[in-house]
């Protein structure tokens, strides 16, 4: 092995596969969780979508693709349309939030670290529609 470094261009991609993991690590027990407890009826999650005004099939619905969500990103040839659906399911949580009066912090975070991942796990989203 020679003594040389990589070039700048390996070690920007390896660094931003790295921070693309730990984004991917850090979603997977959070979407499980969260999805959870929806869908064990967590008074919290009760609460608060008595409070937007939805009923409780939206707990379920939403408890129920966050579960399957995260559940997706665990096997890599799902992972990217799983993340392109969390987004898309974080995209209407963060304006149902905003419509109903109720902005949260977490859903604005959560939006664009799950977009990123769909962005960095697009080639699986490309593969499964026969793109690539």
């Amino acid at each position: 092995m020679s003594g040389r470094a990589a070039p700048a261009g390996q070690r920007r991609h390896r660094a931003a596969s790295i921070a693309l993991l730990v984004v991917h690590a850090l979603l997977v027990p959070f979407y499980l969780a969260a999805g959870s407890a929806k869908l064990a009826g967590s008074e919290k999650m009760i609460e608060f979508f008595d409070q937007i005004g939805a009923g409780h099939w939206l707990r379920y619905l939403t408890g129920t693709l966050e579960v399957l969500g995260a559940l997706g990103l665990l096997v890599p040839r799902l992972s990217g349309p799983a993340a392109l659906g969390l987004t898309g399911l974080m995209t209407g949580a963060v304006i149902t939030n905003l419509v109903a009066g109720t902005p949260s912090v977490l859903a604005l975070v959560l939006l664009p670290l799950v977009a990123v991942l769909a962005w960095g796990r697009r080639d699986s989203t490309l593969e499964l529609l026969g793109r690539r």
